[in-house]
C-alpha cells in the first residue's frame, strides 16, 4: 500500500456526501490502520478570534490573523481543533507533516496566531475526516475520489472558493469530462 500522506483527495463530481460534496482533504496520515485528513474548504461561521474566546485564550482582535475564518475539517470529533501552519522555528507541539505543512492541536501554538510570534501563514479546523482500515482504498476503487500531491499553495493562498477547481486544475484534464462510473479492465 502507497500511503496518501501529504496528498489531497478531491471529491468527485458525483460525491453527493453533502459534507464531502466538493471538497479537497489533506490526507496527514495514512497507513495499514486507516488514514486521517482535514477538508480545506468548508468555511463554517466562526472566526478564530472567535474560536480563540470560546477557548480562553487571549487575542488581538486588531490583527488579521483573528479575522481568518475557521474550517469544518470533517464530521469526527468536530469540538476538536487542528491547524495546518507553515513551518516555525521552536515549535516543538507542531509535527512535521512536509517540508511546507505542519499540523498542531497545541493550545500553546493557537496562543500564538495572533501575535508577532504566529506561523507565517495557517488554517484552523474543527474535526477531522477518518477511514478505518481499507475505507479510503475502497471508496477510491469506487472512484469516489481524486488523488494529488498536495501543494501548500492551494491551503494558504488560495481563496477557499477556488479551492476545489485549483485542485482540479492540476490535474490537467476537464473534470466535467469524467465519468462517474469506475473503469475495471
Amino acid at each position: 500500500m502507497q500511503s496518501l500522506e501529504n496528498h489531497f483527495l478531491i471529491a468527485m463530481p458525483s460525491m453527493q456526501d453533502p459534507f464531502f460534496k466538493r471538497a479537497v482533504t489533506y490526507i496527514c496520515e495514512h497507513n495499514e490502520e486507516g488514514a486521517m485528513g482535514l477538508v480545506i474548504n468548508q468555511p463554517i461561521d466562526v472566526t478564530v478570534g472567535e474560536l480563540l474566546d470560546k477557548i480562553d485564550i487571549d487575542n488581538d482582535k486588531s490583527q488579521h490573523a483573528a479575522q481568518v475564518t475557521v474550517y469544518a475539517g470533517g464530521p469526527v470529533k468536530t469540538d476538536r481543533g487542528f491547524v495546518l501552519h507553515s513551518p516555525k522555528p521552536g515549535y516543538s507541539a507542531s509535527q512535521k507533516l512536509s517540508s511546507d505543512i505542519m499540523i498542531t492541536t497545541s493550545k500553546d501554538v493557537l496562543a500564538t496566531l495572533t501575535t508577532a510570534q504566529a506561523p507565517e501563514q495557517f488554517i484552523i479546523t474543527l474535526g477531522y475526516s477518518g477511514w478505518e482500515q481499507g475505507q479510503l482504498e475502497q471508496e477510491l476503487l469506487d472512484n469516489s475520489w481524486l488523488i494529488i500531491k498536495a501543494d501548500p499553495k492551494i491551503i494558504f493562498d488560495t481563496p477557499v472558493e477556488k479551492r476545489w477547481e485549483m485542485a482540479v486544475s492540476m490535474l490537467g484534464f476537464d473534470v466535467s469530462q469524467l465519468s462517474p462510473e469506475a473503469g475495471h479492465a
